[in-house]
């Protein structure tokens, strides 16, 4: 005798529901929900920095996780000429003159790409890669035109994020940074951009030299710019930015910030203190890696620490 069919239609809710509760998540907990309720998603990108911030004083994340995403956001506030190495401080290879020249600046610098110009560093024809300087010693007709490589060349108001995007994109390593009349005014490679998010990226060539703690990136009288390490000692920094800072309680340019805000610095915290304008370019909850000191002009209420 066939069955009632609100029988078979209890069956059916029965197994149908059944079979739903098993792929339905458990209902959050009153104290989540009401959690959520109290402390809503954050709308902006500094709540979301505050989130992440005290994630991190409470043990949630450690503070490398913590620096590389501080590092995600500060590359898109970033362009090319905030990090790029100064024309000044490039190294290049001339081509207009013999190999034996500039083969031992090579062999000493021990980089992997150079800047190849003819000339001067305005005309860069191309990038060389010091691997295929293998050929010279054993190809007797070596040109080393046919070795180059195309240049890149961007603007220095390049976003850091869409450079890192497009190297990984073309598969290239270095570019050219040019200003608005086509000058070369520095180079930046993928590795700059990447030591913004992960920190520095030091292989058996780097050196930690202190006449690398302090590079000039506008060299003049006023308003020039310099890019500092955080743990450039006060007494160096006094004697090249031409200051007047005390390191009776602090020895380093990093703790100097620290004691003046009072906190460990954070990437793109802005402040002036007398005539030396500060702009923190990379640091982890731990200490200020980079700052970007800039002289401003002098005016009548500025404290005398310049």
């Amino acid at each position: 005798m066939p069955e009632h069919p609100s029988n078979v239609r209890n069956a059916v809710f029965k197994t149908a529901t059944k079979a739903a509760s098993s792929d339905i998540k458990p209902h959050r907990s009153l104290f989540e929900r009401l959690t959520a309720l109290i402390s809503p998603e954050p709308e902006s990108r500094v709540e979301l920095l505050e989130v992440l911030q005290d994630a991190h004083e409470r043990n949630l994340i450690d503070a490398d996780a913590l620096s590389m995403i501080e590092g995600v956001f500060q590359v898109s506030d970033l362009c090319a000429r905030d990090i790029m190495v100064p024309r000044s401080q490039m190294d290049v290879i001339d081509i207009s003159k013999p190999i034996e020249e500039w083969m031992p600046h090579v062999i000493s610098t021990a980089h992997s790409r150079f800047p190849a110009v003819e000339g001067n560093r305005d005309k860069v024809v191309g990038v060389l890669l010091a691997k295929d300087l293998l050929r010279y010693y054993f190809d007797e007709e070596f040109d080393v035109r046919d070795m180059l490589r195309p240049a890149v060349f961007i603007p220095e108001s390049k976003r850091l994020n869409v450079l890192l995007r497009d190297f990984r994109a073309n598969r290239n390593h270095i570019a050219m940074v040019v200003d608005e009349y086509g000058g070369v005014d520095g180079l930046i490679t993928i590795e700059d951009v990447l030591e913004q998010i992960v920190g520095d990226i030091e292989d058996e060539y780097d050196f930690d030299e202190e006449e690398d703690n302090i590079l000039s990136i506008d060299p003049g009288t006023q308003g020039a710019r310099w890019r500092v390490k955080g743990l450039t000692e006060i007494s160096q920094f006094n004697d090249i930015i031409g200051s007047h800072f005390s390191d009776e309680d602090v020895d380093t340019i990093g703790g100097l910030v620290a004691n003046h805000l009072a906190r460990v610095p954070h990437k793109g915290d802005k402040f002036a203190i007398g005539r030396i304008s500060f702009e923190v370019l990379r640091a982890d909850p731990r200490q200020v890696h980079v700052l970007l000191i800039e002289r401003l002009p002098h005016s009548e209420n500025d404290v005398d620490l310049l």
